[in-house]
């Protein structure tokens, strides 16, 4: 049995109190769901700046009564220290994810991805720390590797950042260091490699790839990739980043605490391939694809190849993922097909 396996038995006999952040947004609703469904208490805390109530109804429509009534709901920003201190009272895990993502945002708006993803991160550590909660997990990027143009990328070896985004990521890992160092305050950060799955919005400027692509697919609309398409990302399953997030929440390994962690599969899809696996998935759900890729100048800001090494969340943290890059479109294709036609 997998460390997992057993928090998965574990946590519904020993309930605990969790502070999401970013509740209604992707990644929030869907720890928030997969929280739910273990009976824990959870409070949600976000502003809908980029987040959706239609996450949180999705959610209360897929667990419980008894267990939505677990739930409490808390609308504040996180670069407001009060919202944050309320946020934190009586909480024993944070499970901070509440930011402003998007590489082509960060350039168009560096001074609000600032705000956001630096005072508001700040907030959120000064207050969490004050509340003295059991562990504080927050959600790193993959964008802090930046120029450095090895492959598979480990922890401890990385670049100058490529974005203002990157910047705001980066200095978030640098102050839970000092934070640990000063104040005894200890965290975990999560590099995310491109996530996706379930409720992640396929609409808006900055929507992600896999949504967008997907959407455009099933409605015929023109579809861009931005430079050869050889362009190669680690593409991670929802379900793998929730998995990592619990597991980084309660560990009691104190090699394991004031670190960051890649959390992707460790493997590497190229634009192209990612093309053809979005075709593939929707044909055998019935959706028929004409529609070519049309392609276009590399993007500024990008990454040109992107690989996660893994083996240290799955040495100190017990972190296994469970879905690879086709499995995971499999499994969130019909989400996606529904959002379209709904």
């Amino acid at each position: 049995m997998t460390r997992f396996e057993e928090l998965l038995q574990s946590l519904p006999q020993n309930p605990k109190t969790w502070l999401v952040t970013g509740v209604a947004g992707f990644i929030g609703s869907n720890l928030l769901e997969t929280l739910l469904k273990l009976d824990q208490t959870v409070i949600g805390l976000d502003n809908f700046a980029t987040g959706y109530q239609r996450n949180l109804d999705e959610v209360q429509s897929l667990v419980a009564p008894e267990q939505w009534q677990r739930f409490r709901f808390i609308e504040g920003d996180i670069r407001n220290l009060e919202d944050c201190r309320k946020a934190c009272e009586s909480v024993n895990y944070v499970l901070h994810q509440a930011a402003l993502g998007s590489v082509p945002r960060s350039i168009n708006d560096p001074i609000t991805t600032n705000a956001t993803n630096i005072d508001g991160f700040l907030n959120m550590l000064v207050a969490a720390r004050d509340a003295k909660v059991d562990s504080f997990t927050y959600a790193a990027s993959s964008s802090t590797y930046g120029d450095h143009p090895g492959l598979p990328k480990v922890e401890d070896v990385i670049g100058k950042p490529l974005s203002p985004y990157a910047v705001t990521k980066y200095v978030n890992e640098l102050y839970a260091d000092v934070f640990a160092k000063t104040y005894g305050f200890n965290s975990i950060g999560l590099r995310y490699f491109n996530v996706f799955g379930k409720r992640q919005d396929p609409d808006g400027a900055y929507a992600a790839v896999i949504p967008k692509w997907t959407a455009a697919m099933i409605k015929g609309d023109d579809i861009f990739i931005n430079g050869d398409g050889e362009t190669s990302r680690d593409f991670c399953y929802i379900d793998n980043t929730v998995q990592a997030n619990l597991l980084a929440a309660t560990t009691h390994a104190a090699e394991a605490l004031s670190q960051v962690y890649n959390v992707a599969v460790g493997d590497r899809t190229t634009l192209n391939q990612l093309f053809s696996a979005i075709q593939q998935s929707l044909r055998t759900n019935g959706v028929t694809v004409e529609n070519n890729a049309q392609y276009r100048d590399f993007r500024p800001g990008d990454v040109r190849h992107s690989q996660a090494d893994v083996g240290k969340a799955q040495r100190l943290l017990g972190y296994k993922p469970r879905y690879d890059i086709v499995a995971g479109i499999d499994l969130a294709m019909p989400w996606y097909i529904r959002s379209v036609e709904t």
